[in-house]
């Protein structure tokens, strides 16, 4: 069940690109409505005009090509909803898989407390369609973004025995951190190192969860590449090889020309990737 669970971390990563897909998909049923509303505005007029308006048009080809047009609108409209209800179901089973990667995660982990996963994100909200080359990591505070007062003093106290190698007291100072201040500006970054510094006390499944929450609180940030990566490198740890696979190919997919995604190559050979 756990195998089948985590391969959603990696095929997931590419779902929300669809849910933007649905709400294009949905101007563009809106518009062949209006269009349709057009031609049969123009069959009333056509109609309305007599003989002698339907000859100028062009006879009764007129009105049979004003029925091939409507007949055409209609297939339209009716793919574009199957499309858009084609989506919609991936996207709320891809929220369900996340969820259920997070309470499985969280059922591994010692001293994880299920009852506080709160309710899964749907996924889609932010993500960009396009590949994203990430700007570099900084640790500190991003650029036309507030802290909190003591935030950044927090941070740096979790940072500060991060490099002085507590990596225990670390890993309990970034959860302390996101818990104090949650959407914070740094939240990725704090996710991130508690992954590395609970990978340094051999915890990996925990560090797993930690990458996954940072990847998922910002896909697109300066973290997101490198969070998405070590997700990766983790799930090969714990013998999820088709996942970790799986993962890894999405941040060359989804970051080119990053650092993460030379790296991902060179780890899915190590793997045995195919």
């Amino acid at each position: 069940m756990l195998r089948v669970l985590l391969v959603s971390a990696a095929v997931l990563v590419g779902v929300p690109a669809l849910a933007q897909d649905a709400q294009t998909l949905a101007d563009i049923r809106s518009e062949l409505a209006q269009l349709a509303a057009q031609v049969q505005g123009l069959r009333g007029e056509l109609v309305a005009s007599g003989a002698q308006g339907i000859q100028a048009a062009g006879g009764a080809s007129a009105l049979e090509r004003m029925d091939a047009m409507e007949g055409s609108l209609s297939r339209l409209t009716s793919r574009t909803e199957a499309l858009e209800n084609r989506i919609n179901q991936v996207v709320a089973d891809g929220t369900n898989r996340i969820g259920d990667l997070e309470f499985r995660l969280c059922e591994l982990e010692e001293g994880c407390d299920i009852s506080t996963l709160g309710q899964t994100g749907v996924l889609g909200g932010v993500a960009s369609a396009s590949p994203v080359t990430a700007p570099a990591p900084n640790a500190t505070e991003p650029a036309g973004m507030s802290l909190a007062m003591n935030e950044q003093a927090d941070f740096d106290r979790a940072k500060a025995a991060f490099d002085g190698a507590d990596f225990a007291g670390a890993a309990a100072g970034f959860a302390k951190f996101n818990e104090i201040y949650p959407g914070s500006p740094l939240g990725s970054e704090a996710m991130y190192l508690r992954g590395e510094a609970l990978s340094k006390t051999g915890n990996t499944t925990a560090a797993a969860r930690s990458w996954l929450d940072a990847f998922n609180a910002d896909k697109t940030g300066a973290r997101a590449p490198d969070s998405l990566l070590m997700l990766g490198k983790s799930l090969g740890e714990i013998g999820q090889k088709p996942e970790a696979c799986a993962t890894l190919d999405q941040v060359v997919r989804r970051f080119p020309g990053t650092s993460a995604a030379d790296q991902s190559v060179g780890a899915r050979q190590a793997l045995g990737c195919q």
